[in-house]
């Protein structure tokens, strides 16, 4: 009997697109429209508070923002396979 993950494993070099989801706002058009570059959009999560890791819309768990020399990256801090 073979495990889910030896399932799928044909699929292991299948490219997946993955979004880091920071938050989630409502603006209204004519804010949007005045935004400028180097502008700044405020978030209502706070340092230190996970983030979503999505594949293609659908969650598969969370991390944190870590910064590895001059770069950003996400450590996960939670990950599930969804059923």
């Amino acid at each position: 009997m073979l495990t889910p993950i030896e399932e799928i494993a044909h699929l292991a070099d299948v490219p997946v697109k993955l979004e880091i989801e920071l938050d989630r706002k409502l603006r209204p058009l004519e804010e949007i429209l005045n935004w400028e570059v180097g502008g700044v959009i405020w978030l209502s999560r706070s340092a230190g508070k996970n983030l979503n890791v999505l594949a293609g819309g659908t969650p598969l768990g969370s991390g944190e923002i870590v910064i590895l020399e001059s770069n950003f990256g996400i450590r996960l801090t939670d990950f599930h396979w969804p059923a």
